[in-house]
């Protein structure tokens, strides 16, 4: 019984320990040899949002999730792979949330619209403002 108990508290006081973060994936912190490669693979990172951060691209984030992005684009461009084909198949993997510049599409439409819409009703409300001052 005292032995059960026992292995109960080192299994409780273990736990922490065992809820360490993971190695990072291979190229999430190294740099890709070819420089021009990397300065590739760079500028797609800077434009690829972290699903768990989600206000933080890849390339500037620290949690795990980010790190095996910024190595699985590094593992595609090393292959061979363009930035426009490694960005299709993230958004693929992970839809358009993965970049900070999404498609015009029905869903994204009102995102794209706003700014526009906003502008404009604002030029006309500085306008109808002018316009009684004026007069």
């Amino acid at each position: 019984m005292i032995r059960r108990l026992l292995a109960l508290v080192m299994l409780a006081l273990a736990a922490p320990t065992l809820a360490q973060s993971r190695a990072p994936a291979d190229y999430a912190n190294v740099q890709l040899p070819d420089p021009a490669k990397e300065a590739e693979a760079t500028a797609l990172m800077a434009t690829l949002r972290c699903l768990v951060c989600q206000g933080q691209a890849i390339v500037d984030s620290d949690a795990d999730m980010a790190g095996d992005m910024r190595s699985l684009v590094r593992q595609r461009i090393a292959a061979g792979e363009s930035a426009d084909e490694v960005r299709a198949w993230l958004i693929d993997r992970y839809g358009d949330y993965v970049t900070y510049d999404p498609p015009v599409s029905a869903a994204t439409l009102p995102l794209w619209l706003a700014p526009l819409l906003l502008l404009t009703f604002g030029l006309w409300l500085a306008r109808a403002s002018f316009r009684r001052r004026n007069k």
